[in-house]
């Protein structure tokens, strides 16, 4: 049995929703106190506080799913990722130029790794593509919506979302899509 959208439209989803992003924000508190630890030479309590991330993000994603954030049939949200993680290969370089230039040669140089898992990460969900190779989406007859930030295509009727929903894999409004035509 799947959890996706068990707690979606009740009135549940307003807390599990703030659940989920109060795990989202654990995440990055633990990794940024794992960093800082590592920095002062504690390299233990940075193992401890990296696993202590690691499950926040378990969380958090179990915290999505049972609101249903995301598509069940999530291929045409990995289909977006796979291009965005690939486009933000070139992006956080750019990045990490700026930075270089402002002085911080040392931000830099790990940005630019950075930049390469983010490129890196737009292969290995190709690589998912082309192993499992699933089905375009027929949306003969349907309405699609497209996020003018990051290209998500909402198929069906946007409108039957809440006011408060936004695009899964950038988080702009709805008000802001265009109709495909």
């Amino acid at each position: 049995m799947s959890i996706h959208g068990l707690t979606k439209g009740t009135e549940l989803e307003p807390m599990i929703k703030q659940i989920a992003q109060a795990e989202a924000n654990g995440t990055m508190m633990y990794y940024a106190l794992a960093r800082l630890a590592t920095e002062q030479g504690m390299d233990d309590v940075a193992k401890t506080l990296i696993e202590s991330a690691n499950q926040e993000a378990v969380h958090a994603g179990f915290y999505a799913t049972l609101n249903g954030k995301y598509p069940k049939d999530f291929w045409a949200l990995l289909e977006t990722v796979k291009k965005a993680e690939i486009a933000g290969e070139a992006q956080v370089k750019a990045m990490a130029d700026k930075v270089r230039a402002a002085g911080f040669a040392e931000a830099a140089d790990e940005m630019e790794i950075f930049a390469k898992q983010e490129g890196h990460h737009g292969v290995v969900i190709d690589e998912i593509f082309k192993k499992y190779k699933p089905a375009k989406v027929d949306t003969t007859g349907k309405k699609v919506y497209v996020c003018p930030i990051c290209g998500y295509e909402y198929v069906g009727d946007i409108n039957s979302e809440p006011d408060d929903w936004v695009c899964p894999l950038c988080g702009q409004p709805k008000s802001v899509f265009k109709e495909k035509n």
